[in-house]
């Protein structure tokens, strides 16, 4: 196929672009930084620069991985969510449906679920964790980046239902290599705060750019579909209540060795866990499971 993924320079597009051409396809990237997997320099706003991309390109699918993320909060206004995350959207969507472009893949966000409630709930005295699936309503995002990437699904399942371009929604779990959300941060190391965020919010880039791949050969079949892409936790829903009393007490009935692993390298577990993402839609629906878990960090210390 011919492939259209905008964001190419950004953590996803350097690992996602090499991962496609890999496996026999064409692929143009688009982003507004230049870069080695960067074809088009612009930016999906742009809406003339979209269209004569797709059309110069003989696009037949797209993956949408350009946005602007939650760290831009702190640096650009809400204006310019909107233009890049929503009006950028309808623009890759609009040329999409006019050139007949086969399927279209957007990379949302596990954030649009987090409600101001849920983000509190460490600090408010919530009784268990909230196990976050697909089916989690409503949805009430807690800023702009995630009233911005719910708005941009809503259009990705209005071209569906108006023009039927098959649309497959990843709301990815965190992958970015950036510190975030120091609520849950262990300050003196990073890579400790990371594997233990394999638990319940966290994949590879690695297994982010696999599951674009997946999808975009799905697309066609699913027809429109959203799913969470994070690694397979290992808790269920009825250890909810425990996580918040007591998580390292329940991580290690899963991983009776975590303790000691840990330990060696001085490290320590979330004293609480308030949140579990369950992707096991992915698994049953979409056919993607996470390479990458929490077993197989523990195993590499």
């Amino acid at each position: 196929m011919n492939i259209l993924v905008t964001g190419s320079s950004g953590w996803l597009g350097q690992t996602l672009v090499p991962r496609l051409r890999r496996d026999g396809h064409l692929v143009v990237g688009l982003d507004p930084e230049p870069g080695a997997t960067t074809d088009v320099v612009g930016s999906v706003v742009d809406r003339a620069l979209v269209r004569a991309t797709i059309r110069d390109g003989r696009i037949d699918a797209i993956v949408h991985a350009a946005a602007r993320h939650k760290p831009h909060i702190e640096t650009h206004d809400n204006s310019e969510f909107v233009a890049v995350n929503v009006q950028g959207t309808l623009n890759l969507l609009e040329e999409a449906v006019e050139a007949g472009v086969s399927r279209f893949v957007f990379t949302s966000t596990t954030s649009l679920m987090i409600s101001q409630k849920i983000r509190d709930g460490r600090s408010g005295g919530a009784r268990a964790a909230v196990w976050i699936d697909e089916t989690l309503a409503p949805l009430r995002p807690r800023n702009i980046y995630g009233v911005t990437k719910l708005a941009a699904e809503d259009l990705c399942r209005l071209f569906h239902q108006l023009h039927g371009l098959p649309v497959v929604i990843l709301r990815t779990a965190r992958f970015f290599p950036e510190e975030d959300d120091m609520a849950h941060a262990i300050a003196q190391s990073a890579e400790n705060t990371k594997a233990n965020e394999f638990l319940f919010r966290r994949l590879s880039v690695e297994d982010a750019a696999e599951a674009h791949v997946v999808a975009l050969a799905k697309a066609p079949e699913l027809g429109f579909d959203t799913f969470i892409v994070s690694a397979l936790t290992p808790f269920v829903p009825s250890d909810a209540a425990a996580l918040i009393a007591d998580a390292p007490a329940v991580v290690a009935r899963y991983f009776p060795d975590y303790r000691a692993r840990y330990a060696a390298r001085g490290w320590t577990m979330f004293d609480t866990i308030d949140r579990v993402y369950d992707s096991a839609k992915a698994r049953a629906v979409l056919g993607f499971t996470c390479r990458t878990n929490f077993r197989q960090v523990l195993d590499g210390l």
